[in-house]
């Protein structure tokens, strides 16, 4: 069974940095796209960042020039540098990644738990 763990998040201040991670676990044949999302409350949820296994990289225009997204294949983990934070980056953070499995032709995409990001003023 795969699995998605995210860890990183936590309270920051105005201009400060968090380094979020994810890592995937389980019976792994191959991770293609992989992204970071984020829900705030009462809003919708929204693509941050999104990679690919080559390492095409793709931003919100919200967080470009101040987020990173990037992926060490070789441990199966994802991570997001988030710089020069602010109120509104405030919101749950997912990542997400489409996996294939042994024995599937079809990735499928997989979701982590979330973890809180709050950005004080």
């Amino acid at each position: 069974q795969v699995q998605l763990v995210e860890s990183g998040g936590g309270l920051v201040q105005a201009g400060g940095s968090l380094r979020l991670s994810c890592a995937a676990s389980g019976s792994i044949v191959s991770i293609n796209r992989i992204g970071w999302y984020r829900q705030a409350p009462g809003k919708q949820r929204e693509l941050v960042a999104v990679i690919t296994r080559r390492g095409s990289t793709n931003y919100a225009d919200s967080v470009k020039g101040r987020f990173t997204i990037s992926r060490d294949n070789a441990k199966n983990t994802m991570y997001l540098q988030m710089n020069s934070l602010k109120p509104e980056d405030t919101a749950v953070y997912y990542c997400n990644a489409a996996i294939k499995v042994p024995g599937s032709v079809y990735e499928r995409d997989y979701w982590g738990q979330g973890t809180q990001v709050t950005v004080s003023s």
